[in-house]
């Protein structure tokens, strides 16, 4: 496992879709792992693959007990409610926006090994589920705001909320 660079905005390999992942081998559990330890690292609730520069349909998601799910070839196939929330992203440093999502989401997706697994989840979990999967399809959560001028610089929200420079509580980053 490595810490890995995240590929920022501009960089192209961030618009393309990944491709379907069809082996299911040793590089591919090297990517997941890979992408585990570099969330974490940065740290995020989530990273996909093409944050990695690695076009390929594979993402994680840090779950609320601390576990990590590996989604490989994710598909949402149900959401419920709505939910509009502050986003950030690991590839698109130092800001946020508020961002409409599905509330409540049902995903389907295979795991590291090719069997088909199911999921569910709301509030964050489902946030940071969207986010990824949109991450697979060439999609930032920029694309989601009606401007780039609705991004907030984190400078302002630490000024709002009276935090200091160093103070890790803002809203996580996927």
């Amino acid at each position: 496992m490595s810490v890995r660079p995240i590929v920022t905005l501009g960089d192209p390999r961030l618009r393309l879709a990944g491709e379907p992942v069809d082996r299911f081998d040793k590089a591919l559990h090297e990517l997941l792992d890979d992408l585990t330890e570099t969330m974490r690292a940065a740290p995020g609730l989530g990273l996909a693959a093409p944050q990695l520069g690695v076009s390929l349909r594979a993402c994680v998601v840090e779950l609320e007990d601390d576990r990590v799910l590996e989604l490989v070839n994710p598909t949402i196939v149900r959401g419920d409610g709505n939910d509009r929330d502050l986003e950030g992203c690991l590839s698109v440093p130092g800001y946020y926006g508020y961002v409409e999502r599905r509330e409540k989401v049902w995903v389907v997706a295979q795991d590291r090994f090719g069997r088909r697994i199911k999921a569910a989840a709301d509030g964050i979990t489902s946030r940071a589920f969207q986010h990824e999967i949109d991450h697979l399809e060439g999609i930032l959560f920029i694309d989601h705001l009606d401007s780039l001028d609705d991004l907030i610089p984190v400078s302002r929200i630490r000024a709002e909320q009276g935090l200091p420079e160093d103070d890790e509580a803002l809203p996580a980053s996927a």
